[in-house]
């Protein structure tokens, strides 16, 4: 991979082209039918998505991989699409997809550069589920927290709406659940040290599922105290609202929101 030259790999993202516009059929061949393939546009993109975060496809990426895609990600259902296929791949064939904050902060800065502020969201929001990253790890906290509040009083905190639902979004629990099988061996929640395994019926209120749900209150809770104000100046903050939704955030520049540093969720 290291000794690709640059221009191969220019010719292939170019020949990838958008995934959302690529169609592969291969019907007809000699004048024969043989089969259309099975092609998924959302897995082509988020393996895009990952060559953002890599120092040697980055600058090699062009708006035109994205368009489509950029469309797809600005509704709840193509959000929702992409975080299952994310979940998907980092559990089997990409173990290491987004798997840091490094990773992760890398893929956010290219994808607001090239203007693909939708995917960019999509990948903070992957940051922020559930045992993506260690819960215990301040260090690691600390950038994907600075780094999302960068993103969002730079590019609008009504986006915030969108994040706080995915964190408690329960439609993708067996998805979660078998990542977090994949990928720490365990649960995120320190209620108890090992996950049990994801059931093949239904069954909500079991163990596992609550452990789940206790971490994505840790996750809100993480969210809220980042954007929180100091008491002194909370008068100062706004209230977003969106139907149901609300979530107050801090708006202005003498507002110092509140550091992940040295806080953790406090469950069990």
């Amino acid at each position: 991979m290291e000794t690709i030259p640059g221009k191969d790999l220019d010719d292939l993202l170019q020949a990838v082209g958008d995934p959302f516009q690529f169609t592969l059929d291969l019907s007809l061949y000699d004048g024969q039918p043989v089969f259309t393939a099975d092609y998924e546009p959302m897995m082509a993109a988020v393996l895009l998505i990952e060559f953002a975060s890599s120092d040697l496809w980055r600058d090699h990426l062009r708006l035109s991989n994205f368009t489509s895609c950029e469309g797809v990600m600005s509704t709840e259902e193509g959000r929702r699409a992409a975080l299952r296929c994310m979940f998907d791949t980092a559990t089997r064939p990409l173990p290491e997809f987004l798997s840091t904050p490094t990773k992760i902060i890398a893929a956010v800065r290219c994808l607001e550069g090239l203007q693909c502020l939708n995917i960019a969201e999509v990948v903070i929001t992957w940051a922020w589920t559930a045992g993506v990253i260690n819960p215990v790890d301040h260090d690691a906290w600390g950038l994907v927290g600075r780094d999302t509040l960068r993103f969002y009083q730079t590019h609008g905190m009504g986006r915030l709406i969108a994040l706080k639902r995915h964190i408690i979004d329960t439609t993708m629990e067996d998805e979660h659940l078998a990542f977090l099988k994949a990928r720490c061996g365990g649960t995120p929640c320190r209620v108890r040290s090992v996950l049990q395994p994801v059931p093949t019926t239904d069954a909500p209120q079991s163990e596992h599922y609550t452990d789940l749900r206790l971490s994505q209150v840790c996750q809100l809770k993480k969210i809220y105290h980042l954007f929180s104000y100091d008491p002194t100046t909370r008068k100062e903050g706004v209230t977003l609202e969106e139907g149901d939704e609300t979530v107050n955030v801090s708006l202005g520049a003498s507002v110092t929101p509140m550091s992940l540093v040295d806080w953790a969720c406090d469950y069990p």
